[in-house]
C-alpha cells in the first residue's frame, strides 16, 4: 500500500509529528511505501535546518532526513506556510532579498499541487495534527 502523509503541527508542540514519524517507520517495516510527506501549517517547522532539540529529545528533523534518504521519500514543505513563518530555501531567500537558507537537507519547498498529487497517487492519505 502507498501512503501519503500530511503533518500540520510543529515537531515539539504536541506528539503529532512523532506519531507521524512512528507511523511511517511502522508502515515501511511492514513493506508499505510512503509516497510523500507534506508539511503544512506549523508542520513546516520539521524542515528547519537549525533545529537543535535537547540531547534527551527526539530530533524529528534528523529522523525524517534519515528515513527519506533510506527509502527515497519525498519530503515537501508548503511554500505559502513556510513563507508566512519565515522558512526560506536558498532560491526563495534570494528572490526575497534575504540571506538565509533555512531549509534542512532532504526537504524541498513546493505548493499545494504536490499535496493534491499525493492524495491522488496514494492508496491512503493520513493527516497528523
Amino acid at each position: 500500500m502507498h501512503f501519503a502523509i500530511q503533518i500540520n503541527s510543529s515537531p515539539y508542540h504536541n506528539n503529532s509529528g512523532l506519531a507521524a514519524y512512528q507511523f511511517a517507520v511502522a508502515a515501511l517495516a511492514q513493506g508499505h511505501q510512503i509516497y510523500r510527506v507534506f508539511f503544512y501549517h506549523d508542520g513546516i517547522y520539521h524542515a528547519l535546518r537549525h533545529n537543535t532539540p535537547p540531547d534527551d529529545e527526539t530530533h524529528l528533523t534528523a529522523n525524517w532526513q534519515a528515513l527519506a534518504a533510506q527509502y527515497q521519500i519525498d519530503l515537501v514543505v508548503c511554500i505559502s506556510a513556510a513563507q508566512r513563518r519565515g522558512l526560506l530555501c536558498s532560491d526563495e531567500a534570494q528572490r526575497q532579498g534575504k540571506q538565509d537558507n533555512d531549509l534542512a537537507d532532504g526537504f524541498r519547498i513546493s505548493g499545494l499541487g504536490q499535496l493534491l498529487e499525493a492524495t491522488l497517487e496514494a492508496d491512503r492519505f493520513i493527516i497528523f495534527g
